[in-house]
């Protein structure tokens, strides 16, 4: 089957060309907020909401952002297409800039709730969802899927549910270069244990060349994700910006062609203190930010005593900014703790 090319009413969102997967439990505002004072254009997500949740519970608390993450993208979880337009229409008026389609996930809770990776035996309805989505806003509506799921594995399963959510009208595909076993796996081995198939998400680009896909899972490295935008549209990195965050700091200038380099590490955590201050003001906890910080480090002399003390001390009650101070201090040289 050959597609013909997208039609000129699809609508990029800025810096879709490498972004930060959506994490449930990791892509948090404080993680976020953290993230953009490493890169300026990479494209954000926040953790997957279900739409019953921005339905019936908190609906201020779970839709709010700093205005400095732009840009990004709301990342929801649901099934029925008046409830996924409903919030989508939300997320537009909270100001996000991308409302995306969890068809990825394939925990027991997800599927219990009918959504999630097991979504993709139903191309259909989420056909159907981004349609109804379409209709209500004008800010892209973006699908992340898998490569199939169990032993709906084929590239004809693949290349049958891309184009009913193209047809439909999805700006956006991102395909996790892994399927997903929605029993006999747990979520952390689904991210680990099937192989990645780069080769059936590039053939999927290529047949689809005009409507914009892209790839997740794996990619590690700036390099790895240049190589792959000479194949796909989009990269998404996940774990590896969490786990080592710094590994972003680079990417305005390799990735979308500016001219000046990255913060330094230091740098970075200036420039949390007034979020960070501002976050205990409130109320908050210390480790509500500081645990999203941990890797920042990573691989660099003195990088495990500061993971140590942001770790021990920022759990405490009265952890403060000198809880920083003094993790800043065992990992530069040049930074003298401020006095008690």
């Amino acid at each position: 089957m050959t597609v013909s090319a997208a039609p000129n009413s699809i609508r990029r969102t800025p810096g879709a060309r490498v972004s930060v997967a959506p994490m449930m439990a990791w892509t948090t505002p404080a993680q976020r907020y953290f993230m953009r004072r490493i890169t300026r254009d990479a494209l954000l997500y926040t953790e997957m909401v279900t739409t019953g949740a921005l339905i019936h519970g908190d609906t201020a608390r779970l839709l709010a952002f700093n205005a400095d993450e732009h840009p990004v993208a709301l990342q929801l979880g649901g099934s029925e297409p008046g409830d996924m337009a409903h919030c989508a229409a939300l997320a537009e008026a909270a100001g996000y800039d991308e409302v995306n389609i969890n068809v990825g996930c394939p925990s027991d809770r997800v599927q219990n709730g009918a959504f999630g990776a097991c979504l993709m035996a139903e191309p259909a309805r989420v056909a159907d969802c981004v349609a109804a989505m379409k209709a209500r806003v004008t800010i892209p509506v973006t699908v992340k899927t898998r490569i199939g799921i169990d032993n709906q594995d084929s590239y004809a399963f693949l290349q049958t549910f891309a184009a009913a959510v193209r047809a439909a009208g999805a700006d956006h595909l991102t395909v996790h270069a892994r399927k997903a076993w929605l029993s006999g796996l747990s979520p952390k081995e689904n991210r680990e244990v099937p192989p990645l198939d780069y080769a059936r998400v590039h053939r999927l680009a290529a047949e689809f060349a005009g409507w914009p896909v892209g790839l997740n899972g794996g990619v590690t490295t700036l390099e790895s994700a240049a190589a792959q935008l000479e194949h796909v549209d989009s990269v998404m990195i996940g774990r590896e910006a969490y786990r080592n965050p710094y590994v972003m700091a680079d990417v305005d200038r390799r990735l979308f062609g500016h001219d000046a380099t990255g913060p330094t590490r230091a740098e970075i955590v200036a420039g949390m203190r007034d979020y960070i201050g501002r976050h205990l003001a409130a109320g908050g906890a210390l480790k509500d930010v500081t645990r999203h910080m941990l890797g920042l480090y990573h691989g660099c002399p003195g990088g495990r005593a500061w993971r140590r003390v942001l770790s021990e001390e920022g759990h405490r009650p009265e952890a403060d900014l000198s809880v920083v101070d003094r993790a800043l201090a065992r990992v530069e040289p040049e930074f003298e703790e401020a006095p008690a």
